[in-house]
């Protein structure tokens, strides 16, 4: 391990100075404006949590001028504060020996895809022989979830079978007004939230709850125990269960909503010290505006984590398919893409010659089986002074809504910047029945449950367009959503998934590893409104997609790797995983 630590700290400095600094944008600052400033000052050398002499003493300079400007403080993992600075100050402390770098606090995003055009269902069929469907038996393996928070009450966070918490566990269960220490059980040990530092009095989210979904999604992807008979309204029916279901969750909550960059970087340093074994990220920043390895709270948290011994994953991002936007991609973590499975969700189309075009969806239509509705292209029912193309796409004020009402409408979105939501919501308003949407890339589907929507490829547009323009009264409908397993091809790369290689050098080949990630099924929040059928109550399980969702599958997969090899390094791990993909 000291070996290992060695290099890469070499890796880690090495890089620093063939990089350079960079700064990030900001809003134009006066020299007294404050703001979140990071201090960061490398490794603590500290097993008992004493701060560095250097650090000690900056930072208590900055508070004989602001007995209030401490926002975190790292002591354990690394060294380095958060504080309220103004600009001038900044620049002062930069300058200080001891200082590696000074940055403004970024505010990261989760790794979610941006909408639902790309799903797929998910399936774990293949994991089936790994376990057993019983209760697993625990380990003293710890997943750490940097996330927008838990769910605790969902069945995938049951301690059944759990054994007693590890002794040598040093982490904490934080309450507030709805979390309290009774929501830590065997499954889930550890519990902290950081708060915003712009929104210290926001009750809402000064809790380990999680009030998004996400971050109780992605726990029970890596680690939630066996639950039979999980379904999202009888869709994906069957027994979820996480990558490693023996493993414990400690949860640590960085997005409430946003991802502050000071708060993520006193969670690693919490986590460093609690003693978890895997760190798992679906949190990441924009390609376009990645900070430099000195100014990046990820790689800076995950280079001390990774020299502790502990295993990093982080999500690759969700601008793809262009190259190099690949983020999280220091040489340390290990950045995970994502992948299509073998199910699909299918809402297809029966034209009127009773033949069936397959189309991809998640809704729960109320129209008939039978195709007996009028079918009409967009250009069929555009307004007299609209454009064609704009009305083959159907774009806002493109389609007469006279035309439209009691129809299912065909709307091209091949290189469209309409998304298929603002289509339906246009539809809806004027009155129409359905509506068809025409890509170019394997693995769009809609996902609006009450409102017949579907999504078609190409080459099955075709025929759909051949028989309309063949008969005088062409009628279809639009069918419910079925699941279908043993959907080829699979596993492909996400359409959205960011693709590397990385920007950092040439030499840096990212993602390491690709894992399912579209449409997959985890448990969710009991207070989700937002994804329910009419008439129905939430569901207990949902679908998310993006990277976000493959990140926590490799993060069970390298607890339970953990779990059998105990003595096995973060390198040893991240290896064995990359080249037995």
């Amino acid at each position: 391990m000291k070996g290992n630590s060695v290099l890469l700290v070499l890796i880690f400095y090495s890089l620093f100075l063939f990089l350079g600094e960079s700064r990030s944008s900001l809003t134009p600052q006066s020299e007294n404006d404050n703001q979140v400033y990071i201090v960061y000052m490398g490794a603590s050398h500290s097993t008992n949590g004493s701060l560095r002499e250097d650090h000690a003493h900056i930072l208590n300079t900055v508070l004989k001028r602001n007995e209030k400007a401490l926002v975190h403080n790292y002591k354990h993992g690394f060294s380095g504060f958060a504080a309220r600075l103004s600009k001038s100050e900044a620049n002062s402390i930069a300058q200080q020996p001891g200082v590696v770098s000074v940055f403004p606090d970024p505010i990261l995003k989760l790794h979610t895809t941006r909408s639902w055009d790309f799903l797929e269902m998910q399936t774990y069929a293949k994991l089936e022989n790994m376990f057993s469907k019983s209760s697993p038996s625990s380990s003293d393996i710890v997943i750490g979830m940097l996330d927008t928070g838990i769910w605790p009450e969902a069945a995938s966070f049951s301690d059944k079978g759990m054994g007693p918490i590890p002794p040598s566990w040093k982490g904490i269960c934080m309450t507030s007004k709805d979390f309290n220490s009774s929501n830590c059980n065997r499954k889930i040990i550890g519990a902290r939230y950081y708060a915003d530092p712009d929104e210290y009095d926001d009750e809402t989210e000064n809790t380990v709850r999680d009030r998004n979904g996400h971050g109780t999604h992605t726990a029970s992807t890596a680690a939630g125990n066996f639950v039979s008979g999980a379904s999202y309204y009888d869709l994906a029916a069957g027994t979820a269960k996480g990558g490693s279901p023996e493993s414990r969750l400690a949860i640590y909550k960085v997005c409430s909503p946003g991802c502050s960059g000071s708060g993520m970087l006193a969670a690693f340093d919490d986590a460093i010290y609690d003693g978890v074994d895997v760190l798992s990220l679906s949190i990441g920043p924009y390609s376009s505006s990645r900070p430099n390895l000195t100014t990046d709270p990820i790689a800076i948290g995950a280079f001390h984590a990774v020299e502790r011994g502990i295993v990093v994953v982080c999500s690759a991002g969700n601008e793809g398919s262009e190259r190099n936007t690949v983020i999280n991609d220091a040489p340390w973590m290990l950045t995970v893409a994502a992948t299509t499975i073998d199910r699909d969700l299918q809402s297809n189309i029966v034209l009127g010659s009773n033949k069936v075009i397959k189309g991809q969806a998640i809704n729960f239509t109320p129209l008939s089986k039978s195709p007996h509705y009028p079918l009409v292209t967009g250009e069929a029912v555009k307004t007299t002074t609209a454009d064609l193309a704009e009305a083959r796409m159907c774009h806002p004020n493109s389609l007469d809504t006279n035309k439209v009402k009691g129809k299912i409408v065909i709307c091209d979105g091949i290189d469209d910047g309409y998304t298929i939501y603002d289509k339906i919501k246009m539809a809806q308003e004027m009155g129409g029945l359905g509506l068809v949407h025409i890509i170019d890339q394997e693995g769009g589907e809609a996902r609006n449950y009450d409102f017949p929507a579907t999504v078609v490829r190409t080459r099955d547009a075709a025929t759909i367009l051949q028989y309309v323009n063949s008969t005088s009264n062409p009628v279809a409908t639009i069918l419910a959503t079925i699941t279908v397993v043993g959907y080829k091809p699979a596993p492909m790369v996400a359409f959205f998934s960011s693709r590397g290689p990385s920007t950092l050098s040439k030499n840096i080949l990212k993602p390491d590893i690709a894992a399912p990630g579209v449409a997959i099924l985890a448990a969710s929040i009991a207070n989700n409104v937002t994804d329910v059928p009419k008439g129905k109550k939430p569901s207990p399980y949902n679908f998310k997609s993006g990277t976000s969702m493959s990140c926590p599958h490799v993060s069970g997969l390298a607890g339970s790797i953990k779990s059998r090899n105990p003595t096995w390094s973060a390198s040893a791990i991240r290896s064995a995983i990359m080249t037995s993909g």
